[in-house]
């Protein structure tokens, strides 16, 4: 047993299934109302499959919106696949859900935003995922409250 519960990886496991479960409702049921999502991801994560001329396009990151047209939407623990509209062109893609850096629904003002922190003074054996802070915006911009997991780190 280590010597502590590691809440930020937990809380970082936890808004991943928010987001696969968010992801499987809309393919069960389409996206009710006005609801629609902004994805920004990783395009350089090695699970990320996407067209060459987006990677090219996109060399860092790259933000999707799934709203009107999405197609062959398929969700599995890892990530998901979508077919989106670029230009009258239509790509699939696939987006590991440890690529995404932010997931937001404008039209109920929530968000996600998940940040790799660079500490030098973090543990060469930590996972990747143990280095990642979570921060959850769930009201208006203006008067969001922002939880951010670092605060709960120790020194």
């Amino acid at each position: 047993m280590t010597g502590s519960i590691d809440y930020g990886n937990l809380m970082h496991r936890a808004m991943r299934g928010l987001i696969q479960e968010v992801l499987q409702d809309v393919k069960a049921n389409g996206l009710p109302g006005e609801h629609h999502f902004f994805i920004t991801f990783d395009t350089q994560h090695p699970d990320v499959e996407i067209a060459d001329w987006l990677s090219d396009r996109y060399p860092g990151e790259m933000t999707v919106v799934m709203q009107h047209w999405y197609d062959n939407l398929n969700i599995t623990d890892e990530g998901f696949g979508v077919t989106l509209n670029f230009g009258d062109a239509p790509e699939p893609l696939y987006i590991p859900y440890d690529a995404i850096k932010t997931f937001v629904d404008p039209s109920v003002e929530f968000g996600l935003r998940f940040e790799t922190q660079d500490g030098d003074d973090e543990e060469e054996f930590e996972a990747e995922d143990e280095e990642t802070a979570v921060e959850v915006a769930l009201d208006a911009p203006k008067d969001a409250e922002v939880v951010s997991l670092d605060s709960f780190r120790k020194p």
